[in-house]
């Protein structure tokens, strides 16, 4: 078994004791930080800073030297996956991401194929052997992806932000097009990861972005099937160690007794779910992840240590918590409101430790 100095974060994710609730931040290198934002200017662009694995190294361990966080996260992006099938990602200057050969066709659906991430996404397993290696064993490394159906959204919209109309068409009136996007999507997913384990991660989460948007019977069927088929493709073992797995779908407070029955070792909330609400919810079948409000970040100090004691109470006594924003941290965060609630959570969660 590989030594951690801090395995906090893995022994909450698997519902084992600990002296204090672990805290890592969604998006926590990111653009309000200026050390971050230094090294992508030297990037040149998003997408250089991403497919270098010497800057996303860097990148990743910068908030780590600011903050006593209990977890890193590989610095990449969701739409790696869809970029190495070959539709083309860019980002549009203020615009967000887009695809420049979004799936229309029928025959272009027909001829996607499941990626190698040994061959269009090897930078970024060797951005995780990287970073693991530079962490030195401190707190232990998560790799992610986007989940299939999020991945859909932007491969059919060909942009983020969209209000759905061109996939949920495709959902209703050509279900077997978008299933056959789904498992491709997957199966090279289940891959993305086992990879992500094999070059050091040691848990990993699946971000279903846009799950929320889903009817309740699609949501089950177009979503939630497909992270259980990657939870049940991952490994679960690695260097005599558990590999724990996170899913999260934003706005899927609806959802969570279907989410916690998938097989993932814990559930990701957003902050319109109450966490203590949720634990009543699920029972002991999974840990929770969150679920700090990120706007929250921009109020004062003050505010932010309440809304954490808020969240710890709610949670209550136990194990089985990681704290976590709701969704990734805004640009606009002053560094030091992080700091903040960072503190809080160390200070004011040992008492549901004894």
């Amino acid at each position: 078994m590989t030594h951690l100095k801090n395995d906090t974060f893995l022994r909450a994710l698997l519902r084992q004791p600990t002296e204090y609730t672990p805290v890592w931040m969604m998006r926590q290198a990111g653009r309000y930080l200026p050390e971050y934002n230094a090294t992508r200017k030297r990037a040149g662009s998003f997408l250089n800073l991403c497919k270098s694995p010497e800057l996303a190294t860097e990148v990743t361990l910068q908030p780590l030297a600011r903050f006593p966080l209990d977890a890193a996260i590989l610095f990449s992006d969701i739409l790696t996956v869809p970029d190495a099938m070959g539709l083309g990602l860019y980002f549009a200057e203020g615009e967000g991401p887009k695809f420049e050969r979004p799936l229309r066709e029928e025959w272009e659906i027909r001829d996607l194929a499941v990626t190698d991430p040994s061959g269009n996404l090897k930078y970024v397993i060797d951005a995780v052997s990287s970073i693991r290696k530079a962490l030195d064993g401190s707190v232990p490394l998560i790799g992610f992806s986007g989940s299939p159906w999020t991945l859909a959204t932007y491969m059919v919209e060909g942009q983020g932000g969209t209000d759905f109309l061109t996939i949920k068409k495709m959902a209703y009136a050509r279900p077997d097009l978008l299933h056959h996007i789904l498992d491709v999507t997957a199966q090279s997913v289940i891959l993305y990861l086992n990879a992500q384990i094999e070059a050091g991660a040691q848990a990993v989460m699946i971000f279903d972005s846009w799950g929320g948007a889903l009817s309740h019977a699609a949501y089950k069927e177009f979503s939630l099937r497909y992270m259980q088929q990657i939870v049940d493709g991952l490994i679960k073992e690695r260097e005599g160690r558990r590999v724990p797995s996170i899913v999260f779908t934003k706005g899927g407070g609806l959802w969570l007794e279907a989410m916690a029955d998938i097989g993932a070792d814990a559930l990701g909330l957003d902050w319109t779910v109450d966490i203590g609400e949720a634990r009543r919810r699920v029972g002991d079948k999974v840990a929770l992840q969150g679920n700090f409000d990120p706007a929250i970040l921009l109020s004062t100090p003050e505010a932010i240590e309440r809304e954490t004691a808020a969240i710890l109470a709610s949670y209550g006594n136990g194990n089985g918590h990681v704290f976590n924003l709701g969704h990734g941290i805004t640009q606009h965060t002053p560094p030091e409101n992080a700091a903040a609630m960072i503190e809080a959570v160390h200070k004011l969660s040992r008492q549901y430790h004894i």
